[in-house]
């Protein structure tokens, strides 16, 4: 049974840790539950409140959610479930740090996002951006999208951690 304590995260932990009460609360959240709306939903909550968590950067995290590939129009992100304030609501694969991700399927660890070429300001707070391709049967079918207001705000142990998540989620979800 799906329970509001499992977005609680104890201050005084590393991030290592933190990742991992994350990835273990996906799996029981995603336990016989397939819709994509419903695990990305808790998804972005447990990212958010995990992050926020941890001492800076983490804690700067502003904005945690995931864009869904547009069902009607082909290399086109909408915006999906997340926890911050109101984001852009359609991005085209190839543009922005989002874009960028889907179109290659690679993960994108940006530490400056005004040094990324073409990068969409959402948000001008935001500084540091990290997204992640949720990828199945070769097609990008969603992005994880992190936004933090702090320069480097995301290192290998994120990436490590939220291409695991991804990887959870695409065998969890069934997408259009």
């Amino acid at each position: 049974m799906v329970h509001a304590e499992a977005s609680t995260f104890e201050t005084g932990q590393s991030k290592v840790d933190v990742y991992a009460q994350v990835l273990e609360q996906a799996r029981a959240l995603c336990e016989g539950q397939r819709n994509w709306v419903c695990n990305l939903s808790n998804a972005s909550s447990l990212l958010y409140h995990a992050l926020r968590s941890l001492p800076a950067p983490s804690s700067a995290v502003n904005w945690c959610g995931f864009y869904v590939l547009d069902p009607k129009t082909p290399d086109q992100l909408i915006l999906g479930p997340f926890q911050g304030h109101v984001a852009c609501q359609t991005i085209a694969f190839g543009k922005g740090v989002c874009g960028t991700a889907a179109a290659r399927q690679e993960t994108q660890l940006v530490p400056d996002v005004e040094a990324f070429p073409g990068h969409i300001a959402c948000d001008s707070h935001s500084k540091s951006e990290i997204v992640v391709p949720i990828v199945q049967q070769g097609k990008v079918k969603a992005i994880i999208d992190i936004d933090c207001a702090d320069h480097s705000g995301f290192d290998s142990d994120d990436q490590k951690a939220l291409e695991e998540l991804a990887q959870l989620l695409a065998e969890a979800c069934d997408f259009w």
